[in-house]
């Protein structure tokens, strides 16, 4: 598990770099371009990228200034295997922001950090496990629009992870990119992979994993300040994402490994 911190920016060439294993990569915060199999996919924060040993591959960074985050997995051929259960996984090239990911994700960090009371191998083996479950075999749709436009919906992206938190109007977001609502939700949902409200919803949960893994402020405030209005919606959301209630999953980040034990002979 590595945890890697990038910092090129739009002036930067891309250059081809290879997989020497087997990764899903957690994107945590940022954008960045990615080519691979003669694929592009645009990828943003709750992206996963998913690396295939032995494929050479380009990264850019059209749209984003301040470079980006991601919590990598690695994987040996064996385990690589074990986790795809022999579907297509390792020729998806990314797994669009999915909410269960998301909040599992934000949990790997904290365990990353030593900010929660599992080991490394745990949520080393987790991780790869939920994102092979909620890729399902099927491939992400590839982005199809031109520049410009990949543009915008990155920047709507990155402004919808700067303002999640808040009461956002998501007509406020297609203001931001010059775009009619209608347009930003076709364009938006063909980059990213998820419509603009789905990816709002998914901002917020992965805010509660990190505050409910690593504080002891109680539910309701957690649920008020990532955004959520209504408590039993939260609940409900949560609960939907991460398998568990808000306070089990607070319950197994201090080390209680019932949620996990129960994923993984779900994955056997």
């Amino acid at each position: 598990m590595v945890d890697y911190r990038c910092t090129a920016g739009p002036s930067e060439r891309p250059f081809p770099e290879l997989h020497r294993n087997y990764s899903v990569s957690y994107v945590r915060k940022g954008s960045f371009g990615y080519r691979a199999r003669g694929q592009a996919y645009e990828l943003v924060a709750g992206s996963v990228l998913i690396g295939k040993a032995g494929d050479e591959f380009t990264c850019t960074h059209d749209h984003h200034v301040c470079g980006d985050e991601c919590l990598a997995f690695h994987l040996d051929e064996e385990a690589a295997d074990v986790i795809s259960h022999g579907h297509a996984l390792w020729r998806s090239g990314s797994l669009p922001p999915h909410a269960t990911t998301m909040v599992l994700g934000e949990f790997a960090q904290s365990v990353a950090e030593g900010r929660a009371g599992l080991g490394l191998d745990e949520i080393g083996w987790l991780f790869p496990a939920c994102v092979a479950e909620a890729a399902g075999g099927r491939k992400r749709p590839v982005a199809r629009p031109n520049a410009r436009d990949r543009r915008r919906a990155v920047e709507a992206a990155l402004w919808l992870e700067a303002h999640s938190c808040e009461d956002v109007d998501l007509d406020a977001a297609a203001r931001h990119v010059s775009l009619s609502p209608f347009h930003f939700l076709r364009l938006f949902s063909k980059v990213v992979g998820v419509t603009p409200h789905q990816y709002l919803v998914r901002l917020r949960l992965r805010h509660a994993a990190r505050l409910l893994a690593e504080h002891e402020r109680s539910v309701t405030e957690i649920a008020l300040d990532v955004g959520f209005a209504d408590l039993s919606n939260f609940v409900r959301t949560f609960r939907r994402a991460a398998g568990v209630p808000p306070r089990d999953f607070r319950n197994a980040a201090k080390g209680n490994r019932k949620i996990l034990q129960e994923r993984l002979a779900a994955r056997a």
